[in-house]
């Protein structure tokens, strides 16, 4: 993305313009939900599996002290269902999106037009973003019923979390999407974060069971920090000090990730 701003296009933006960023990223937006809504495995993928995981981890909290962490089972399995939903929904749906339309050369003709670099990137990414996003809605909304689990004691923390977990899954994807070859291998490369992350982010099994030690690493974690915003909105027992480094984390994550995008992202086919 370091020569995003080519001389033809330089040129064109001196001419009168007749469409603006948002107009030509929403037309690329509505393009591709349409080819998203075709690919039935990752429709089933991306919806499906975030509304059934939680039901694992709900099974597993019966085997938890959760009052010595200060948990409940709401408060255990709301967090882990946004996890699962950003996992699934955007970061891996994401990377097979950003791979296939780079090997059909569709990325590559897009530059051609008016569209610039960042706007391609957000404009194929936005379909699954509010996707992911309506979803976290609604299992929170799912969760807070059937779970009787009362209203956020600090929603503005749980919203934080939720938009900084959007943005930084969608910048993961384009860089894992920068080292997988085709369409079959995408389905393989995402898998490393996402073990990871529900290993060892609080998805099920919360930091506060684990060993200081042991914790304290996975803090560090991508997704950590958006898990415990979201859990610590719940709870409201997340200190101000605690709320401001993973925010920072999750910041700092989503700086290396557009970083690497910009270094390493690939917009023709890899041979």
């Amino acid at each position: 993305m370091s020569a995003t701003d080519a001389p033809a296009r330089t040129e064109r933006a001196a001419g009168t313009a007749t469409t603006t960023p948002m107009s030509r990223m929403t037309a690329l937006a509505r393009a591709e939900m349409t080819l998203l809504g075709r690919n039935k495995g990752t429709v089933f993928a991306s919806l499906f599996v975030p509304f059934v995981l939680p039901f694992s981890v709900r099974a597993g909290a019966k085997e938890m002290d959760l009052a010595g962490a200060g948990l409940t089972v709401g408060t255990l399995v709301l967090p882990a269902a946004i996890g699962f939903s950003l996992l699934f929904a955007v970061y891996s749906a994401l990377v097979g999106v950003f791979v296939v339309r780079r090997e059909e050369l569709v990325l590559k003709r897009l530059r051609t037009g008016e569209l610039r670099d960042v706007e391609i990137l957000a404009g194929s990414a936005l379909p699954a973003v509010l996707s992911g996003l309506v979803q976290c809605v609604l299992l929170a909304v799912g969760c807070a019923v059937l779970l009787d689990l009362s209203a956020p004691s600090a929603p503005h923390l749980a919203v934080v979390g939720l938009l900084l977990g959007l943005v930084l899954c969608a910048a993961l994807a384009a860089v894992t999407a920068s080292f997988t070859r085709t369409g079959e291998s995408a389905q393989v490369t995402p898998l490393p974060i996402m073990f990871v992350s529900m290993a060892g982010s609080g998805l099920f099994l919360p930091l506060g069971l684990l060993p200081d030690r042991l914790a304290s690493v996975c803090e560090l974690l991508p997704l950590t920090p958006v898990i415990t915003l979201v859990r610590g909105g719940w709870t409201g027992d997340l200190s101000a000090a605690d709320a401001l480094g993973a925010v920072a984390t999750a910041v700092a994550w989503t700086v290396v990730a557009v970083f690497a995008v910009r270094r390493w992202f690939r917009w023709e086919p890899r041979h």
